[in-house]
């Protein structure tokens, strides 16, 4: 298996870890933008089109800063294999434009959500989400502390931290409003409210509050930069009973008693999800979550 990866971050490395559990013999180049580039252990170093055509790779994985994604998407359409695309599919509505030829090329897509693969939230889609379950209220609460993310480096000089760059928790912690998207489809109305003056002192969103309105129901989703302790949760109050997800356990309750636990950590999502899209691109998985998709998630997240 040959993989071009755009973008040697944090998240590239977990994807490229996960690649080689999957299967130690892969070969990994990535398209660099600055030549020459700092050398990587198991890495080939390429910078240009016409490299990439040589090496030949199955497909794309684009894992650079969300400013750069629809450059980078357009750029590798050239290519014409599948693209694996790291979350958001991009900081703004622009990279719709791309869409046809995206569809003219036949190109597979897949925009790397992890979530979807995680056990906890795989269970309540298949146990809850049904008739028997009517739902009144959902309530979705993330806060992590951004100086935490990236150990050693400076939060305020990470794209996460800038505006300018595509940060944001809105877009950066886009996987609640995926989740969510995902286990109800499109709300019929999005509001929204957006911060950005916590004690963080920064230029890009650091809390984020959504409210989606469903036909039976409303989905709150609260996002914040700046919560020390962590905490990462999925509420759905349901006329049986009230589930609650601890989605950093793993775990689901109902009415306050233990249900579901897996021993799964969310970085095992990466393999899994990479499984899936592998699947895709062999015929043998049903796709989801392909940039049309995305788009309507993204545009959720910039109301």
């Amino acid at each position: 298996m040959k993989v071009l990866i755009l973008g040697l971050g944090s998240i590239a490395r977990k994807h490229i870890a996960a690649l080689r559990r999957i299967n130690p013999a892969i070969e990994v180049s990535a398209l660099r933008s600055v030549s020459p580039s700092a050398k990587e252990e198991g890495i080939k170093n390429i910078y240009s089109l016409d490299e990439a055509r040589s090496f030949a790779p199955d497909f794309i994985i684009i894992a650079t800063p969300t400013y750069l994604h629809y450059e980078n998407i357009e750029t590798c359409l050239q290519l014409d294999i599948p693209l694996l695309i790291e979350k958001p599919i991009a900081h703004n509505l622009q990279i719709q434009s791309l869409v046809p030829e995206i569809r003219k090329r036949g190109i597979k897509t897949y925009i790397a959500c992890n979530l979807r693969f995680l056990d906890s939230l795989k269970y309540v889609k298949g146990t809850f989400l049904n008739e028997r379950y009517r739902i009144n209220e959902v309530n979705v609460y993330c806060g992590s502390y951004l100086p935490s993310w990236r150990p050693g480096q400076d939060f305020r000089k990470s794209y996460s931290a800038q505006e300018k760059n595509g940060g944001g928790v809105h877009l950066d912690l886009i996987h609640e409003l995926d989740y969510i998207y995902w286990f109800f489809g499109k709300p019929r109305q999005v509001l929204s409210m957006k911060k950005k003056n916590s004690s963080l002192d920064i230029s890009a969103v650091d809390y984020a509050n959504f409210i989606l309105d469903y036909d039976s129901f409303a989905a709150s989703v609260i996002l914040n930069y700046f919560r020390k302790d962590a905490k990462r949760i999925l509420e759905i109050v349901t006329n049986e009973g009230t589930v609650l997800v601890d989605l950093l356990n793993n775990q689901v309750y109902l009415d306050g008693k233990s249900v579901f636990k897996s021993e799964q950590k969310i970085i095992d999502t990466y393999e899994d999800q990479l499984l899936y899209f592998l699947g895709v691109i062999k015929g043998e998985r049903k796709s989801f979550n392909e940039i049309e998709e995305a788009l309507e998630i993204l545009n959720i997240c910039l109301q």
